[in-house]
């Protein structure tokens, strides 16, 4: 079953402070979509209108065509992952899982058990005694084995070790292959996650600032080194995101397109023209402190 979502005019207001600004756009496709902000940027704002758990102030949201609000058809689904805190949660892992699957049709008991096994969990132990990393196992396998046509894993993956979430990554990407859903990952992870992304959202202080597809975007962003003088004739005109110089050498990363004769002439005047990364990209287009 593929989903669409469409996001017109949206807006969240706390009190007099906005939490998201006007924002529109559309996602159709059985993609893996980076949602890319900061700490404070609106990420787990959006992400919970999408799972129903609020409403927007203004604008919609609209989820197959329908308001997701409190309508059970959709809001089924609909799955968001985000870190929960298993503290009271006295049942063991197998019955947690059990329960679960009652409510999720899709549901693969085979695959969670098969999840459960890599990520090394203990199916009889109480949840609340699993470590913060195993929890988040826990969620992510949830989330997996769930197979909702919208999945969504907010920041799920934080209490993680390094190859604990390489492992999730591996095991996200086989099962988008065999089972492909619309899946929504946020993070500031940049650096590590963005082999993921088939299209990429970047959110700043509540706005929407960018959505591209990948390949697009890092095609987009281009580090200029040369002489101090050149790069700078060179530049002039671009939307620049960050200089460095050293003596009269200077670097420049510039956001947009070049065209093949400016390619051109930029090395024929000795100039060096290389990609900048995702993770340069957002730090550049996003301010503010992390």
């Amino acid at each position: 079953m593929s989903m669409s979502l469409e996001v017109k005019n949206l807006s969240l207001q706390f009190g007099n402070s906005y939490a998201l600004k006007d924002m529109s756009f559309q996602l159709n496709e059985n993609k893996i979509y980076g949602l890319i902000g900061r700490n404070g940027a609106g990420k787990t704002s959006l992400l919970s209108l999408f799972a129903s758990f609020r409403e927007p102030t203004s604008g919609t949201v609209k989820i197959a065509g329908e308001n997701p609000f409190e309508n059970a058809r959709i809001m089924q689904q609909v799955n968001f992952i985000f870190n929960k805190d298993y503290k009271d949660e006295s049942d063991s892992l197998k019955n947690y899982l059990e329960s679960i699957s009652r409510y999720r049709p899709n549901f693969d008991m085979d695959y969670a058990n098969h999840l459960v096994e890599k990520f090394k969990l203990q199916m009889n132990k109480p949840i609340k005694e699993f470590s913060k990393g195993m929890q988040s196992a826990v969620n992510v396998t949830i989330g997996l084995a769930s197979r909702t046509p919208i999945t969504i894993f907010d920041e799920a993956y934080n209490g993680m070790d390094a190859p604990t979430r390489e492992m999730f990554y591996q095991q996200l990407l086989e099962d988008q292959l065999e089972h492909p859903r619309m899946m929504i990952l946020s993070t500031h992870l940049v650096s590590e996650m963005e082999h993921l992304f088939d299209e990429v959202l970047f959110l700043n202080k509540g706005e929407l600032i960018l959505h591209e597809e990948y390949e697009t975007l890092v095609t987009k962003g281009t580090s200029i080194t040369g002489a101090a003088e050149t790069v700078d004739a060179f530049v002039q005109a671009k939307k620049q995101l960050n200089t460095k110089q050293l003596g009269n050498t200077k670097s420049v990363m510039i956001y947009g397109e070049i065209s093949e004769a400016e390619r051109k002439a930029a090395q024929a005047n000795g100039l060096e023209l290389g990609p900048i990364s995702l993770q340069d990209l957002f730090i550049h287009l996003t301010e503010g402190e992390e």
